[in-house]
Formats: C-alpha cells, structure tokens, sequence
C-alpha cells in the first residue's frame, strides 16, 4: 500500500493563510456594510430635510431653512469621506459648504453631493440592511435547533421560513436555510460592500481640477511637515551629542590634564585618573555609536529591513512575532522610515500597553509596502497623548504615504502604515 504523501509545511500555511485572508475580508465587507448604513441613515434624514424645505416653500417657511441644505449635504457628505477614506485611498473634501442657496447651487462639488445623497440615501440604504438582515437571519436560523423548544407554541417561525415547525426535523430544515443565508452572504458580502461604496468614491472625490488644487496644497503641507520632521530630528541628534557624548569626551580632557600634571609632579593616583579617563572615552564612544544607529542603522542598509526588524523584535519589551514577505530591496528612505516607524510602535507597545503578544507583519503589494503592527494590550492610544504618534505621522506623510490607528479603550492595538515604494 503506498504512502501518503504530506503536503509540505509551506502548502499548509499558504492554505491557512488564503483561508485568514478570505475570513478577514468576509467580516471587513460587514463591517463597511454596516458602517455605510450608518452614513445611508444619515442620508436618508438629509433626503428627508430636503423633501421638507421643498415642501414648505410653497408656504415660504422653506425659503428661510433653505440655506441650511447645503450645509446638511455637505456634513453628512464628509461622514462618508470620512468613512470610505479610513477603509482605502482618501477622499479630500472641498471644504466648507458654500454660504447661500444661489452659490451653493453653482458649486459642482454640492451638485455631486445631491446626486450621492439621493444614491446612498436609497440604493445604499436598501444594500446596508440586506446584508444585516441577511446576517442576523443566518445566525438565527443555524442556531434554532438549539433554542425552538423554548419558544411558546404560538410564536411564529423565523423570517423566510414559510413552513411550520413541530419537531427536530423542521428546525434542522431551519437551519439548513440559515447555513444557506450565510453562503449567500460569503458570496455576495464583498460585491455588496464595494456597491455600496461604489457612489461616494465616484461622486463624493473631487473633480480633475480641484484635485490637482488640493493635490498641491497637501504636497506643500507634507513638505513642510517633512521639514519639521528633520529639523526635529537635528534637534534629537545634537541633544543627544551635547549631553552625552561631548560632555564624556571633556571629562575625558579634565582627567587626561589631571593625569598628566600628577606626573609631571610625581603625585599618586595618576594612574587612576588615567582609568577612568578610559572608560568615560569607552562610554563616549558607545554612546556616539547609540547616535549613528539612530540615524541609519548598519544593519538595514546591510541585510535590509526584514532582519532589521527581527532584530528590534528580539530586543522588545514584549513577546514579538515578525511576518515578513520577500519584499526585495525598497527605497533607503522608505526602509528607514518602515524601521523607525516600527521602532517607535515597539518602544510605546513595551512602555504603555501592558501587552503580551505583538506582532509585525510586512508586506509589498504592488507599488505599496504595508506595514502592520498590532498588539494585544489596554488600547487607548492616542495622538494627542504625547505618544510619538505626530512624529510617526510626519515622517510618512512626508513620502506620501497613509497611517491609520485602531486603539478602542480594552484594545486591541492595530498600526497601519502603507508606503509607496515604486514596482
């Protein structure tokens, strides 16, 4: 009889990882499904205050609460930028809405607002409350066989069940329906959630024009963050040459010159002070080698940025797992930026999180490099706090790229960095 043959350890974890993968983008699409509900009510209510005003102009109580549609579209409108921005490339908005019915009505970008309002407002609606319906149908229907008996005999059968049930057989029928809701839902899950986001990416980005406008305004703003961030990091290295580093190399001076008169004069102790002079030249001499790794480490321009990061993994605080693709060689200035960035996120992980797990993930998808780091500790991270987190945002919007934190109160921590890094 032959042998089985085992798939090798490689096929296995590709498996696993194809099935994490598909798991993840299943719950990402209910979550953008029900996020865009949320933002479809909000339209809905905006649609509803338009009917409202229109209505009430015949009487001319409409004319005074006209002014307030334009900002009414436009709030709700900047929910959903908001929203679609957090979950892929960011949509700009023009700014505050036009003051006055008549200027409003000339702005392209209200007029484009109108038309996703009235969209969202219906389409988007009625695809948000499919798929919640859709989901909560399939866990309760899988899960009626457990708790039918305890229903009085009166109460009617689940949703879209359109038999009766009497015994074990009809509830397991019930939950066949339910397994067959929550395929339905695998299948058409993704598709609904990029329908759904479908108009505010077309009507909601800006036009060609306004784009290049706004285009150049960010630049100039990433430009001068970019400065700061350098002359930040000058600042940062002649603190650390000033206090450290040259203050060890003139107590070196001192007590060579001590050293040096307690011989000429035949004094003792010289020989001490020409001890410790050598080993505040060795702490001076560390520390100056502390510096230059901080401004580039050896290390990454050497074997590049996956060893560099297992290296800050083994000297973290807390247990630290490093995924990492082969990503190939990027930019000097996008590697470096990935690095600091990550070691930035392991010293507040270390300092503040109270985790136990941490991890690193590393991945190059097309012209992007990702960066993930997530942790299992408190949450509560926030910029505004002191946290490093400003500093980490300017040295990557300097290179153009996205940084987006995930850190409820309880946690978990999640860190998402994309870089651009060319083909």
């Amino acid at each position: 009889m032959a042998a089985r043959q085992r798939k090798p350890a490689g096929t296995r974890r590709g498996g696993r990882r194809g099935v994490a993968a598909r798991a993840r983008g299943v719950f990402d699409a209910l979550e953008h499904l029900v996020g865009g509900l949320g933002t479809a009510l909000l339209a809905f209510a905006g649609l509803l205050w338009l009917v409202l005003v229109g209505l009430t102009s015949v009487i001319g109580l409409g004319l005074l609460l006209a002014p307030t549609v334009p900002r009414v579209v436009r709030s709700v409108a900047e929910r959903e930028r908001g929203r679609l921005s957090r979950w892929g490339p960011e949509i700009v908005g023009p700014g505050p809405a036009p003051a006055g019915v008549r200027a409003a009505v000339a702005d392209p970008a209200v007029r484009r607002e109108l038309y996703w309002l009235l969209v969202h407002g219906t389409m988007g609606l009625f695809l948000g409350l499919a798929a919640v319906t859709l989901v909560v149908d399939a866990v309760q229907d899988i899960t009626y066989p457990l708790w039918w008996r305890a229903l009085p005999v009166e109460d009617p059968a689940p949703t879209l069940v359109f038999w009766d049930v009497h015994d074990d057989a009809d509830a397991w029928a019930v939950a066949l329906l339910g397994v067959g809701l929550a395929v339905c839902f695998l299948v058409l899950g993704t598709g609904m959630a990029r329908l759904q986001a479908w108009p505010g990416r077309r009507l909601l980005a800006p036009t060609a024009d306004m784009d290049l406008s706004l285009r150049v305004a960010q630049l100039s703003a990433t430009r001068a963050a970019a400065l700061d961030a350098h002359a930040a990091e000058l600042r940062r290295i002649e603190r650390s040459l000033h206090d450290g580093a040259q203050n060890r190399l003139v107590a070196v001076t001192v007590l060579l010159g001590a050293a040096r008169r307690a011989l000429a004069q035949n004094r003792p102790g010289a020989q001490d002070m020409l001890e410790r002079a050598q080993e505040t030249a060795e702490q001076a001499l560390a520390e100056l080698r502390t510096v230059v790794r901080s401004i580039l480490p050896p290390v990454l321009a050497d074997r590049g940025l996956a060893d560099a990061l297992a290296g800050l993994a083994a000297n973290c605080g807390v247990p630290c797992r490093v995924d990492v693709d082969a990503l190939g060689r990027c930019a000097a200035s996008i590697e470096a930026t990935a690095y600091f960035v990550s070691a930035e996120a392991l010293t507040n992980i270390s300092r503040h999180s109270r985790a136990r797990n941490a991890t690193v993930t590393v991945r190059r998808e097309g012209g992007m490099l990702s960066l993930r780091i997530e942790d299992d500790g408190v949450g509560g991270a926030d910029e505004r706090h002191g946290s490093g987190l400003t500093g980490m945002r300017s040295r990557i919007e300097a290179h153009d790229g996205r940084l987006t934190l995930t850190s409820p109160p309880g946690g978990p921590t999640t860190l998402d960095v994309e870089l651009p890094c060319g083909s």
